[in-house]
């Protein structure tokens, strides 16, 4: 195959890339591993975290579409009250994480929505469930990316622009370009928060999500093989056994018990959801909650559900990137999650003072699990584990901690880079991570993201398009969420297509000021915010 773009993974910001470069009119082939597209908002069914302000600015105009197009098709299409049908911002779980907690089906639908016109056209071709396994370059180019899809075969695709906008940065290796991992050494990059030395091999934990609603009967599954080993696991940070309510605050570090309360009688509609104010996370069953019962006419929903991605799943045992047993360990992750729900199930402490919540049940359904992954796994987790940290380009410029942290930047706010090319926020959110540390979560300034942490510092036509820019282990935690993915996608398509159009180089256009106001006015033309208003970090 051959096209203009080729776009390596499916998640949001493949999407965004690809679609980027479609309204640019190019041709483009998108590849994705997993049987949905959408990645962190689908396959691994997390609803989004997004910043306070996401309903007024801070989002790409396309980003703002598929919010608006989430909550149209609730509207169009699911049996909603009167007053959740007139609520301007629906928010269809009423979770306490985001404004916008829904069905992962849902964004997946919208998704396939917005790219099925130039499906139609026969501008896009999407390989799927396929999986990069080669690459050939020439010198500083990538000539072509080979892979297999699930049920075998292999399909070689050439492109201009190769774009990877994988979970995990899987071209980067694939490539020989150039990349970091882990944790990078405060002689590097001058972070108050970073160790003396590097550690490449410490990175956030991973998670496998699932769902679960609460309905009469008795829906235990089967005890997991590994129950025993996970029962007994306590992290030296925790305070107590990992499998408990008790684990620590991600912002004080103190050690702090949960609620959980599965379908309480609450108003759906008064729910705040903004983490500036509060985290969201005192009762686990409303945290990240995906269906409100209450939200829809009596008798549509059984029971709420829930989305579980809790302190409890993090699993911190080891990397599962660039070492010799990730898939053992990514089994391993699933093991964790069943052990979870099994303990919910069978052992958790309940308000009553008995244990164990036997009417939990797994929700396969919702997550698109019935059958097999591509690793032979199902069972009704996610289909996809959630990955918090990629392998991340050496990039022209990195972005450090001292570029956005409130405690280093205070009222200054983020550095302005002039060669923006869009904006995000979220708190330097770390989870616990391979290396024995606890969280890292503290305050941070809204940002813009530069154009120099797209371009590899050799290669000359691989962008990366997804949590694979050039940050670093700390910055990561607030350029890994949602809306930043969607807009360092959309900007990466954008880019490979302007480069096309105008016959120049990605680094040329960051080094030549007429390109780059030209890059940015296409930007801005296609309702991508290059800079914020002025508001304050939390």
């Amino acid at each position: 195959m051959a096209a203009d773009v080729l776009v390596v993974g499916g998640g949001l910001g493949g999407v965004a890339a690809a679609l980027a470069a479609l309204r640019a009119g190019r041709t483009v082939v998108l590849t994705e591993e997993y049987d949905w597209l959408g990645g962190q908002l689908t396959s691994q069914a997390v609803p989004p975290d997004e910043h306070t302000w996401v309903e007024q600015f801070g989002v790409t105009a396309s980003y703002r579409a598929l919010r608006d197009g989430i909550r149209d098709y609730y509207r169009r299409y699911y049996p909603l009250t009167d007053a959740a049908r007139r609520w301007t911002h629906l928010n269809p779980g009423a979770g306490g994480v985001s404004r916008l907690c829904h069905e992962p089906a849902v964004a997946k639908a919208v998704l396939e929505a917005m790219l099925q016109p130039y499906r139609g056209s026969g501008r896009l071709t999407v390989l799927q469930p396929w999986k990069a396994t080669a690459a050939e370059t020439d010198g500083d180019r990538v000539t072509a990316v080979t892979g297999r899809y699930r049920e075998g075969g292999e399909t070689t695709i050439t492109a201009r622009y190769v774009l990877d906008a994988t979970e995990t940065g899987e071209l980067l290796p694939l490539t020989g370009t150039e990349y970091v991992t882990g944790f990078e050494s405060q002689d590097d990059t001058g972070e108050p928060s970073a160790p003396a030395t590097a550690q490449p091999g410490n990175m956030q934990a991973v998670s496998v999500c699932f769902a679960v609603d609460h309905v009469d009967g008795d829906h235990t599954i089967d005890r997991p093989d590994a129950y025993g080993f996970w029962r007994a696991y306590t992290p030296p940070f925790w305070g107590g056994p990992l499998l408990s309510w008790r684990s620590p605050h991600p912002r004080t570090l103190e050690i702090s018990e949960r609620s959980f309360t599965p379908n309480p009688d609450d108003d759906p509609l008064r729910v705040l959801a903004d983490q500036r104010v509060n985290p969201g996370d005192a009762n686990l069953w409303t945290f990240r909650r995906i269906a409100a019962r209450n939200l829809f006419t009596p008798g549509a929903y059984a029971s709420d559900i829930s989305l579980v991605n809790w302190p409890m799943i993090d699993y911190f045992e080891s990397p599962v990137i660039d070492v010799p047993d990730a898939a053992e360990h990514l089994s391993r992750a699933r093991e964790l999650s069943m052990s979870v729900l099994y303990w919910l199930q069978t052992e958790a402490p309940r308000p009553d003072g008995g244990t164990g919540f036997p009417g939990l049940r797994l929700r396969g359904d919702v997550t698109g699990t019935g059958g097999a992954g591509w690793d032979g796994s199902g069972g009704g987790l996610a289909q996809a584990p959630y990955i918090r940290e990629s392998r991340r380009i050496l990039a022209d410029y990195t972005v450090v901690e001292q570029d956005l942290s409130h405690a280093v930047r205070g009222d200054k706010g983020s550095v302005a880079y002039p060669d923006s090319v869009g904006v995000g926020m979220y708190r330097i959110d770390l989870h616990p991570s391979t290396g024995g540390d606890t969280y890292i979560d503290v305050p941070s300034s809204p940002f813009q993201i530069p154009l120099g942490a797209l371009l590899p510092r050799r290669v000359e036509n691989l962008l990366p398009a997804a949590k694979n820019l050039g940050t670093t282990h700390i910055t990561n935690g607030c350029y890994r969420l949602h809306p930043v993915e969607w807009n360092i996608g959309e900007a990466a398509g954008a880019l490979a297509a302007y480069c096309l159009d105008v016959r120049t180089t990605p680094r040329a256009v960051r080094a030549d000021p007429a390109l780059l106001a030209a890059f940015q006015s296409r930007l801005t033309d296609d309702g991508v915010e290059l800079a914020w208003p002025d508001v304050s970090a939390y």
